[in-house]
């Protein structure tokens, strides 16, 4: 279509933030016991990466020999909205608005396969343990370099931490969530208030 004129950039706002939120979380089915979820290879793959830091095994032998059950990994704890500035890609590094979904406090099961004898339950716990310091999950993670969202740790079915994300943070708590979502920082907030005033001056309607 070429680039929009001045006329119909008024006539539309380039986001959608609340809408985008919730475009951006896996929405999962019946079959799982939570309402969002996060892909099992981001496991696999966080579990492959931290082999590169840790002596007696490689990244591509990792990959080949360990196996994070199921397309997807439901994950429990209540969604938030998170709007952030970052930089496009091109020559200007031209200002853009993110929105996403975080889950600040967040917990999941998984099931990991592996191949014996090439490995032992002790070293595949070793390298998710290693993994959930260095490499993390998600947006941000350790792995890119930057960030330190998404880390996680091994714990026990009955540890308190735990127990307490899963019995407040399930699909009802993450459906009322999603319905009427609440944001994460100040920042956040005042970019979403900035984005629904710009909306009522310009007659426009947005997700609410």
């Amino acid at each position: 279509k070429g680039k929009a004129n001045s006329a119909e950039k008024a006539s539309r706002l380039k986001h959608d933030p609340v809408q985008e939120f919730r475009s951006s979380m896996y929405l999962l089915d019946d079959r799982y016991p939570s309402a969002i979820g996060i892909l099992a290879s981001s496991f696999k793959a966080s579990i492959s990466n931290a082999a590169l830091d840790l002596p007696g095994s490689t990244k591509s032998q990792i990959g080949r020999l360990v196996y994070v059950e199921g397309d997807y990994v439901p994950i429990f704890g209540a969604p938030k909205l998170f709007m952030s500035v970052v930089r496009s890609a091109d020559m200007n590094r031209t200002p853009d608005i993110r929105t996403r979904a975080i889950i600040p406090q967040w917990a999941c099961l998984i099931r990991i396969s592996f191949v014996e004898p090439n490995l032992k339950a002790t070293s595949v716990v070793n390298l998710l343990s290693a993994a959930g310091i260095t490499q993390g999950v998600g947006d941000w993670r350790p792995q890119k370099g930057k960030g330190s969202y998404g880390q996680f740790a091994i714990v026990n079915s009955d540890d308190p931490a735990f127990r307490s994300i899963v019995e407040s943070g399930g699909k009802e708590a993450q459906h009322i969530a999603i319905a009427h979502p609440e944001v994460y920082d100040s920042e956040t907030e005042n970019l979403l208030a900035w984005f629904r005033e710009e909306a009522d001056r310009r007659g426009l309607k947005v997700a609410a």
